[in-house]
Protein backbone atom coordinates (compact mmCIF):
# COMPACT_ATOMS: atom_id res chain seq x y z
CA UNK A 1 0.00 0.00 0.00
CA UNK A 2 2.79 2.36 0.91
CA UNK A 3 4.45 1.75 -2.44
CA UNK A 4 1.17 2.38 -4.25
CA UNK A 5 0.73 5.64 -2.39
CA UNK A 6 4.27 6.58 -3.30
CA UNK A 7 3.63 5.81 -6.95
CA UNK A 8 0.41 7.83 -6.95
CA UNK A 9 2.17 10.74 -5.30
CA UNK A 10 4.89 10.58 -7.94
CA UNK A 11 2.24 10.57 -10.66
CA UNK A 12 0.59 13.61 -9.08
CA UNK A 13 3.96 15.38 -9.08
CA UNK A 14 4.40 14.68 -12.76
CA UNK A 15 0.98 16.18 -13.45
CA UNK A 16 1.49 19.31 -11.42
CA UNK A 17 5.08 19.88 -12.53
CA UNK A 18 5.41 20.32 -16.30
CA UNK A 19 8.42 18.59 -17.80
CA UNK A 20 11.40 20.67 -18.65
CA UNK A 21 11.96 21.07 -22.34
CA UNK A 22 15.04 22.01 -24.25
CA UNK A 23 15.45 25.34 -25.92
CA UNK A 24 12.96 26.00 -28.68
CA UNK A 25 14.29 26.89 -32.12
CA UNK A 26 13.12 30.48 -31.64
CA UNK A 27 15.50 30.78 -28.68
CA UNK A 28 18.44 29.93 -30.92
CA UNK A 29 17.28 32.54 -33.42
CA UNK A 30 16.93 35.08 -30.61
CA UNK A 31 20.43 34.38 -29.31
CA UNK A 32 21.86 34.45 -32.84
CA UNK A 33 20.36 37.91 -33.43
CA UNK A 34 21.85 39.20 -30.17
CA UNK A 35 25.28 37.86 -31.10
CA UNK A 36 24.94 39.32 -34.60
CA UNK A 37 24.02 42.77 -33.28
CA UNK A 38 26.98 42.81 -30.88
CA UNK A 39 29.34 41.52 -33.57
CA UNK A 40 28.05 44.08 -36.07
CA UNK A 41 28.57 46.92 -33.61
CA UNK A 42 32.13 45.73 -32.82
CA UNK A 43 33.04 45.38 -36.51
CA UNK A 44 31.55 48.80 -37.23
CA UNK A 45 33.63 50.44 -34.51
CA UNK A 46 36.91 48.62 -35.26
CA UNK A 47 36.76 48.34 -39.07
CA UNK A 48 34.44 51.13 -40.27
CA UNK A 49 35.39 50.97 -43.96
CA UNK A 50 34.90 47.21 -44.15
CA UNK A 51 31.66 47.53 -42.19
CA UNK A 52 30.26 50.00 -44.72
CA UNK A 53 30.78 47.43 -47.47
CA UNK A 54 28.46 45.04 -45.59
CA UNK A 55 25.43 47.24 -46.19
CA UNK A 56 24.16 45.11 -49.14
CA UNK A 57 23.79 42.20 -46.69
CA UNK A 58 21.26 44.16 -44.68
CA UNK A 59 19.64 45.54 -47.83
CA UNK A 60 19.19 42.03 -49.20
CA UNK A 61 17.36 40.92 -46.07
CA UNK A 62 15.11 43.99 -46.20
CA UNK A 63 14.34 43.21 -49.83
CA UNK A 64 13.25 39.69 -48.84
CA UNK A 65 10.91 41.15 -46.22
CA UNK A 66 9.66 43.67 -48.78
CA UNK A 67 8.87 40.79 -51.16
CA UNK A 68 6.40 39.36 -48.63
CA UNK A 69 4.54 42.60 -47.86
CA UNK A 70 1.85 42.20 -50.52
CA UNK A 71 0.87 38.59 -49.69
CA UNK A 72 0.89 39.30 -45.94
CA UNK A 73 -1.34 42.37 -46.28
CA UNK A 74 -3.77 40.68 -48.69
CA UNK A 75 -4.29 37.52 -46.62
CA UNK A 76 -4.57 39.23 -43.24
CA UNK A 77 -7.01 41.90 -44.44
CA UNK A 78 -9.30 39.43 -46.26
CA UNK A 79 -9.39 37.12 -43.24
CA UNK A 80 -9.67 40.09 -40.89
CA UNK A 81 -12.82 41.40 -42.57
CA UNK A 82 -14.28 37.89 -42.54
CA UNK A 83 -13.48 37.62 -38.83
CA UNK A 84 -15.21 40.91 -38.09
CA UNK A 85 -18.35 39.56 -39.76
CA UNK A 86 -18.21 36.38 -37.69
CA UNK A 87 -17.52 38.19 -34.42
CA UNK A 88 -20.33 40.68 -35.02
CA UNK A 89 -22.87 37.87 -35.37
CA UNK A 90 -22.19 36.82 -31.79
CA UNK A 91 -24.18 39.84 -30.68
CA UNK A 92 -23.54 42.53 -28.13
CA UNK A 93 -20.31 40.96 -26.84
CA UNK A 94 -18.67 40.76 -30.28
CA UNK A 95 -19.73 44.24 -31.34
CA UNK A 96 -18.65 45.81 -28.04
CA UNK A 97 -15.33 43.96 -28.16
CA UNK A 98 -14.55 45.15 -31.68
CA UNK A 99 -15.39 48.77 -30.87
CA UNK A 100 -13.18 48.63 -27.76
CA UNK A 101 -10.32 46.99 -29.69
CA UNK A 102 -10.38 49.60 -32.45
CA UNK A 103 -10.45 52.48 -29.97
CA UNK A 104 -7.60 51.11 -27.84
CA UNK A 105 -5.43 50.17 -30.83
CA UNK A 106 -5.88 53.64 -32.31
CA UNK A 107 -5.08 55.18 -28.92
CA UNK A 108 -1.92 53.04 -28.64
CA UNK A 109 -0.81 54.05 -32.15
CA UNK A 110 -1.34 57.70 -31.24
CA UNK A 111 0.72 57.27 -28.05
CA UNK A 112 3.56 55.82 -30.12
CA UNK A 113 3.46 58.89 -32.38
CA UNK A 114 3.43 61.28 -29.43
CA UNK A 115 6.39 59.60 -27.70
CA UNK A 116 8.28 59.34 -30.99
CA UNK A 117 7.85 63.05 -31.62
CA UNK A 118 8.99 63.87 -28.08
CA UNK A 119 12.23 61.87 -28.06
CA UNK A 120 13.08 62.07 -31.82
CA UNK A 121 14.78 58.64 -31.96
CA UNK A 122 17.37 58.18 -34.68
CA UNK A 123 17.82 61.91 -35.23
CA UNK A 124 21.20 62.95 -36.59
CA UNK A 125 22.20 59.63 -38.15
CA UNK A 126 21.42 60.79 -41.73
CA UNK A 127 21.63 57.34 -43.26
CA UNK A 128 21.61 57.08 -47.06
CA UNK A 129 19.85 54.26 -48.90
CA UNK A 130 22.08 51.78 -50.69
CA UNK A 131 22.46 52.61 -54.37
CA UNK A 132 23.73 49.61 -56.38
CA UNK A 133 24.41 51.85 -59.42
CA UNK A 134 27.23 53.75 -57.70
CA UNK A 135 29.82 50.99 -58.21
CA UNK A 136 28.42 48.87 -60.99
CA UNK A 137 31.68 47.13 -61.85
CA UNK A 138 32.66 46.29 -58.29
CA UNK A 139 29.16 45.29 -57.24
CA UNK A 140 28.21 43.10 -60.20
CA UNK A 141 27.89 40.03 -57.97
CA UNK A 142 25.77 41.98 -55.49
CA UNK A 143 23.57 43.24 -58.32
CA UNK A 144 23.11 39.71 -59.60
CA UNK A 145 22.14 38.36 -56.19
CA UNK A 146 19.76 41.28 -55.59
CA UNK A 147 18.10 40.69 -58.97
CA UNK A 148 17.19 37.13 -57.93
CA UNK A 149 14.85 38.41 -55.22
CA UNK A 150 11.43 39.22 -56.77
CA UNK A 151 10.21 42.77 -56.78
CA UNK A 152 7.62 43.98 -54.30
CA UNK A 153 3.88 44.36 -54.92
CA UNK A 154 2.43 47.88 -54.50
CA UNK A 155 0.93 48.13 -51.02
CA UNK A 156 -2.00 50.53 -51.38
CA UNK A 157 -3.54 48.79 -54.44
CA UNK A 158 -3.10 45.47 -52.63
CA UNK A 159 -4.81 46.88 -49.54
CA UNK A 160 -7.69 48.22 -51.62
CA UNK A 161 -8.11 44.93 -53.48
CA UNK A 162 -8.02 42.98 -50.19
CA UNK A 163 -10.76 45.15 -48.69
CA UNK A 164 -12.96 44.64 -51.76
CA UNK A 165 -12.36 40.87 -51.74
CA UNK A 166 -13.04 40.68 -48.02
CA UNK A 167 -16.41 42.44 -48.25
CA UNK A 168 -17.33 40.50 -51.41
CA UNK A 169 -16.65 37.17 -49.68
CA UNK A 170 -18.61 38.40 -46.66
CA UNK A 171 -21.63 39.18 -48.87
CA UNK A 172 -21.49 35.69 -50.39
CA UNK A 173 -22.50 34.16 -47.08
CA UNK A 174 -22.01 30.38 -46.79
CA UNK A 175 -20.73 30.23 -50.37
CA UNK A 176 -17.77 32.37 -49.34
CA UNK A 177 -16.65 29.97 -46.60
CA UNK A 178 -14.48 27.83 -48.95
CA UNK A 179 -12.81 30.99 -50.25
CA UNK A 180 -11.98 32.14 -46.72
CA UNK A 181 -10.65 28.67 -45.95
CA UNK A 182 -8.43 28.80 -49.03
CA UNK A 183 -7.15 32.25 -48.07
CA UNK A 184 -6.46 30.86 -44.60
CA UNK A 185 -4.28 28.13 -46.10
CA UNK A 186 -2.56 30.72 -48.28
CA UNK A 187 -1.91 32.85 -45.20
CA UNK A 188 -0.37 29.86 -43.42
CA UNK A 189 1.93 29.35 -46.43
CA UNK A 190 2.87 33.03 -46.56
CA UNK A 191 3.72 33.10 -42.87
CA UNK A 192 5.72 29.90 -43.20
CA UNK A 193 7.82 31.56 -45.91
CA UNK A 194 8.16 34.65 -43.70
CA UNK A 195 9.38 32.51 -40.80
CA UNK A 196 11.94 30.90 -43.11
CA UNK A 197 13.15 34.35 -44.15
CA UNK A 198 13.43 35.42 -40.52
CA UNK A 199 16.08 32.75 -39.98
CA UNK A 200 18.31 35.03 -42.05
CA UNK A 201 17.69 37.84 -39.54
CA UNK A 202 21.07 37.37 -37.78
CA UNK A 203 22.88 37.82 -41.12
CA UNK A 204 20.73 40.82 -42.06
CA UNK A 205 21.13 42.38 -38.62
CA UNK A 206 24.90 41.91 -38.70
CA UNK A 207 25.25 43.62 -42.08
CA UNK A 208 22.84 46.46 -41.27
CA UNK A 209 24.23 47.25 -37.81
CA UNK A 210 27.86 47.00 -38.96
CA UNK A 211 27.21 49.39 -41.86
CA UNK A 212 25.34 51.90 -39.70
CA UNK A 213 27.89 51.87 -36.88
CA UNK A 214 30.72 52.05 -39.42
CA UNK A 215 29.17 55.16 -40.94
CA UNK A 216 27.99 56.96 -37.79
CA UNK A 217 30.04 55.48 -34.94
CA UNK A 218 28.74 55.29 -31.37
CA UNK A 219 25.79 57.57 -32.16
CA UNK A 220 23.96 54.69 -33.89
CA UNK A 221 24.29 52.47 -30.81
CA UNK A 222 23.05 55.29 -28.59
CA UNK A 223 20.07 55.94 -30.88
CA UNK A 224 19.03 52.27 -30.85
CA UNK A 225 19.28 52.07 -27.07
CA UNK A 226 17.23 55.27 -26.80
CA UNK A 227 14.46 53.75 -28.94
CA UNK A 228 14.43 50.50 -26.96
CA UNK A 229 14.39 52.26 -23.58
CA UNK A 230 11.64 54.65 -24.69
CA UNK A 231 9.58 51.75 -26.03
CA UNK A 232 9.86 49.73 -22.82
CA UNK A 233 8.97 52.75 -20.68
CA UNK A 234 6.02 53.61 -22.94
CA UNK A 235 4.66 50.06 -22.76
CA UNK A 236 5.02 49.99 -18.96
CA UNK A 237 3.23 53.32 -18.57
CA UNK A 238 0.51 52.22 -20.99
CA UNK A 239 -0.16 49.08 -18.92
CA UNK A 240 -0.05 50.73 -15.51
CA UNK A 241 -1.61 54.12 -16.24
CA UNK A 242 -3.96 53.59 -19.21
CA UNK A 243 -5.03 49.96 -18.84
CA UNK A 244 -4.71 49.99 -15.05
CA UNK A 245 -6.67 53.22 -14.69
CA UNK A 246 -9.44 52.05 -16.98
CA UNK A 247 -9.65 48.70 -15.19
CA UNK A 248 -9.82 50.36 -11.76
CA UNK A 249 -12.48 52.89 -12.77
CA UNK A 250 -14.77 50.40 -14.54
CA UNK A 251 -14.36 47.26 -12.42
CA UNK A 252 -12.50 48.28 -9.26
CA UNK A 253 -9.85 45.60 -9.97
CA UNK A 254 -6.21 46.44 -9.27
CA UNK A 255 -4.01 45.95 -12.34
CA UNK A 256 -1.11 44.66 -10.22
CA UNK A 257 -3.29 41.94 -8.66
CA UNK A 258 -4.43 40.85 -12.11
CA UNK A 259 -0.81 40.76 -13.33
CA UNK A 260 0.22 38.72 -10.28
CA UNK A 261 -2.58 36.26 -11.11
CA UNK A 262 -1.15 35.95 -14.64
CA UNK A 263 2.50 35.75 -13.51
CA UNK A 264 3.12 32.27 -14.91
CA UNK A 265 1.78 33.36 -18.31
CA UNK A 266 4.12 36.36 -18.28
CA UNK A 267 7.09 34.03 -17.77
CA UNK A 268 5.90 31.87 -20.66
CA UNK A 269 5.53 34.91 -22.92
CA UNK A 270 8.90 36.31 -21.90
CA UNK A 271 10.62 33.01 -22.72
CA UNK A 272 8.94 32.66 -26.14
CA UNK A 273 8.62 36.37 -27.13
CA UNK A 274 5.06 35.64 -28.28
CA UNK A 275 1.72 36.11 -26.54
CA UNK A 276 0.24 33.32 -28.72
CA UNK A 277 1.91 30.72 -26.50
CA UNK A 278 -0.29 31.78 -23.58
CA UNK A 279 -3.61 31.93 -25.49
CA UNK A 280 -5.12 28.68 -24.12
CA UNK A 281 -3.99 29.52 -20.59
CA UNK A 282 -5.49 33.01 -20.76
CA UNK A 283 -8.85 31.53 -21.81
CA UNK A 284 -8.75 29.06 -18.93
CA UNK A 285 -7.65 31.63 -16.37
CA UNK A 286 -10.24 34.23 -17.40
CA UNK A 287 -12.98 31.60 -17.02
CA UNK A 288 -11.56 30.64 -13.61
CA UNK A 289 -11.46 34.32 -12.66
CA UNK A 290 -15.24 34.57 -13.03
CA UNK A 291 -15.83 35.86 -16.57
CA UNK A 292 -18.55 33.86 -18.37
CA UNK A 293 -17.44 31.30 -20.93
CA UNK A 294 -19.22 32.95 -23.92
CA UNK A 295 -17.58 36.33 -23.19
CA UNK A 296 -14.13 34.74 -22.85
CA UNK A 297 -14.68 32.63 -25.96
CA UNK A 298 -15.39 35.71 -28.08
CA UNK A 299 -13.19 38.38 -26.50
CA UNK A 300 -9.86 36.58 -26.06
CA UNK A 301 -9.45 34.99 -29.52
CA UNK A 302 -10.75 38.09 -31.30
CA UNK A 303 -8.49 40.30 -29.20
CA UNK A 304 -5.44 38.30 -30.25
CA UNK A 305 -5.99 39.58 -33.79
CA UNK A 306 -7.53 43.00 -33.23
CA UNK A 307 -6.28 44.23 -29.84
CA UNK A 308 -2.54 44.67 -30.38
CA UNK A 309 -1.64 47.59 -28.13
CA UNK A 310 2.07 46.75 -27.85
CA UNK A 311 2.41 46.15 -31.57
CA UNK A 312 0.64 49.45 -32.29
CA UNK A 313 3.05 51.42 -30.10
CA UNK A 314 6.00 49.62 -31.71
CA UNK A 315 4.88 50.30 -35.29
CA UNK A 316 4.55 54.07 -34.93
CA UNK A 317 7.68 54.55 -32.81
CA UNK A 318 9.76 52.38 -35.16
CA UNK A 319 8.43 54.24 -38.22
CA UNK A 320 9.44 57.61 -36.72
CA UNK A 321 12.84 56.17 -35.76
CA UNK A 322 13.51 55.05 -39.35
CA UNK A 323 12.31 58.38 -40.78
CA UNK A 324 14.55 60.39 -38.45
CA UNK A 325 17.54 58.07 -39.03
CA UNK A 326 17.21 58.52 -42.80
CA UNK A 327 17.15 62.31 -42.36
CA UNK A 328 13.59 62.69 -43.74
CA UNK A 329 11.25 63.12 -40.74
CA UNK A 330 7.54 62.68 -41.45
CA UNK A 331 5.31 65.75 -41.21
CA UNK A 332 2.01 65.69 -39.29
CA UNK A 333 -0.10 64.80 -42.33
CA UNK A 334 2.16 61.86 -43.22
CA UNK A 335 2.09 60.67 -39.61
CA UNK A 336 -1.72 60.72 -39.50
CA UNK A 337 -2.03 58.84 -42.80
CA UNK A 338 0.57 56.34 -41.55
CA UNK A 339 -1.49 55.88 -38.37
CA UNK A 340 -4.64 55.17 -40.39
CA UNK A 341 -2.77 52.65 -42.54
CA UNK A 342 -1.32 50.88 -39.49
CA UNK A 343 -4.79 50.61 -37.90
CA UNK A 344 -5.92 48.52 -40.88
CA UNK A 345 -2.72 46.70 -41.82
CA UNK A 346 -1.76 45.53 -38.32
CA UNK A 347 -4.87 43.37 -37.83
CA UNK A 348 -4.47 39.63 -37.99
CA UNK A 349 -0.68 39.40 -37.95
CA UNK A 350 -0.15 38.85 -34.25
CA UNK A 351 2.18 36.22 -32.88
CA UNK A 352 4.03 35.47 -36.11
CA UNK A 353 7.78 36.06 -36.31
CA UNK A 354 8.45 38.82 -38.83
CA UNK A 355 4.82 39.90 -39.33
CA UNK A 356 5.31 43.12 -37.37
CA UNK A 357 8.44 43.88 -39.39
CA UNK A 358 6.53 43.26 -42.64
CA UNK A 359 3.70 45.55 -41.50
CA UNK A 360 6.21 48.28 -40.62
CA UNK A 361 7.87 47.91 -44.03
CA UNK A 362 4.44 48.04 -45.70
CA UNK A 363 3.58 51.32 -43.98
CA UNK A 364 6.88 52.90 -44.95
CA UNK A 365 6.65 51.67 -48.52
CA UNK A 366 3.12 53.07 -48.88
CA UNK A 367 3.99 56.52 -47.53
CA UNK A 368 7.73 57.00 -48.02
CA UNK A 369 9.40 54.25 -50.09
CA UNK A 370 12.79 55.92 -49.74
CA UNK A 371 12.77 55.02 -46.03
CA UNK A 372 12.77 51.25 -46.55
CA UNK A 373 16.56 51.19 -46.40
CA UNK A 374 16.38 52.11 -42.71
CA UNK A 375 14.37 49.03 -41.79
CA UNK A 376 17.67 47.14 -41.56
CA UNK A 377 18.41 48.92 -38.29
CA UNK A 378 15.09 47.78 -36.85
CA UNK A 379 15.93 44.16 -37.75
CA UNK A 380 18.77 44.24 -35.23
CA UNK A 381 16.73 45.54 -32.31
CA UNK A 382 13.31 44.11 -33.21
CA UNK A 383 13.86 40.98 -31.12
CA UNK A 384 14.88 43.08 -28.13
CA UNK A 385 11.50 44.80 -28.21
CA UNK A 386 9.42 41.69 -28.93
CA UNK A 387 8.98 40.78 -25.24
CA UNK A 388 7.54 44.20 -24.38
CA UNK A 389 5.23 43.97 -27.40
CA UNK A 390 3.98 40.52 -26.43
CA UNK A 391 3.51 41.36 -22.73
CA UNK A 392 1.59 44.53 -23.58
CA UNK A 393 -0.64 42.71 -26.09
CA UNK A 394 -1.35 39.95 -23.56
CA UNK A 395 -2.15 42.35 -20.72
CA UNK A 396 -4.41 44.38 -23.01
CA UNK A 397 -6.44 41.28 -23.87
CA UNK A 398 -6.71 40.21 -20.22
CA UNK A 399 -7.94 43.67 -19.21
CA UNK A 400 -10.34 43.78 -22.17
CA UNK A 401 -11.91 40.47 -21.10
CA UNK A 402 -12.60 41.74 -17.58
CA UNK A 403 -13.90 45.09 -18.88
CA UNK A 404 -16.26 43.58 -21.45
CA UNK A 405 -17.48 40.99 -18.94
CA UNK A 406 -18.34 43.87 -16.61
CA UNK A 407 -20.06 45.94 -19.29
CA UNK A 408 -22.31 43.06 -20.40
CA UNK A 409 -22.79 41.92 -16.77
CA UNK A 410 -21.31 38.48 -17.41
CA UNK A 411 -18.76 38.40 -14.58
CA UNK A 412 -18.89 37.18 -10.99
CA UNK A 413 -17.43 40.07 -9.01
CA UNK A 414 -17.21 38.16 -5.74
CA UNK A 415 -15.33 35.32 -7.41
CA UNK A 416 -12.93 37.83 -8.98
CA UNK A 417 -12.09 39.15 -5.52
CA UNK A 418 -11.57 35.66 -4.10
CA UNK A 419 -9.39 34.50 -6.99
CA UNK A 420 -7.20 37.61 -7.02
CA UNK A 421 -6.85 37.37 -3.23
CA UNK A 422 -5.53 33.82 -3.60
CA UNK A 423 -8.50 32.13 -1.92
CA UNK A 424 -9.28 30.08 -5.06
CA UNK A 425 -5.99 29.32 -6.85
CA UNK A 426 -5.98 28.17 -10.46
CA UNK A 427 -5.58 24.40 -10.88
CA UNK A 428 -2.73 23.71 -13.30
CA UNK A 429 -3.89 20.11 -13.80
CA UNK A 430 -6.87 21.36 -15.82
CA UNK A 431 -4.40 22.68 -18.40
CA UNK A 432 -2.21 19.56 -18.46
CA UNK A 433 -5.15 17.19 -18.91
CA UNK A 434 -6.03 18.74 -22.26
CA UNK A 435 -2.38 19.29 -23.28
CA UNK A 436 -2.93 23.03 -22.85
CA UNK A 437 -5.81 23.32 -25.33
CA UNK A 438 -8.80 21.99 -23.45
CA UNK A 439 -10.30 25.31 -22.32
CA UNK A 440 -9.95 26.81 -25.76
CA UNK A 441 -11.94 23.96 -27.25
CA UNK A 442 -14.64 24.19 -24.61
CA UNK A 443 -15.47 27.73 -25.57
CA UNK A 444 -16.68 26.55 -28.93
CA UNK A 445 -14.90 29.35 -30.72
CA UNK A 446 -11.81 29.50 -32.84
CA UNK A 447 -9.22 32.29 -32.70
CA UNK A 448 -9.93 34.84 -35.40
CA UNK A 449 -7.99 34.57 -37.62
CA UNK A 450 -5.72 32.12 -35.79
CA UNK A 451 -4.04 30.42 -38.71
CA UNK A 452 -0.75 32.29 -38.00
CA UNK A 453 -0.77 31.03 -34.41
CA UNK A 454 -0.82 27.41 -35.56
CA UNK A 455 2.12 28.10 -37.86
Amino acid sequence: MASQRGESAAQDDTLTKPRRKGLDKSHYLYMAVIVAVIAGAVVGLLFPEFAKSLKPVGDGFVKLIKMMIGPVIFCTIVLGIGSIAKAATVGKVGGLALIYFMVMSTFALAIGLVVGNLIHPGEGLNLAPYDPNKKAAADSTVDFLMSIIPGDIPVLPTLFAAILVGFAVQKMGPQGAPILKTVGYAQALVFRILIMIMWLAPLGAFGAIAAVVGATGVQAIFSMFTLMAAFYITCALFIVVILGGLLKVVTGVNIFKLMKYLAREYLLIFSTSSSEAALPRLIAKMEHLGVSKPVVGVTVPTGYSFNLDGTAIYLTMAALFVANAMGTPLDLGEQVSLLVFMIIASKGAAGVTGAGLATLAAGLQAHAPQLLGGVGMIVGIDRFMSEARALTNFTGNAVATVLIGTWVKEIDGERVDRVLAGAEPFDEVTMLAGHGHGPAQETGSTPTPAAPATV
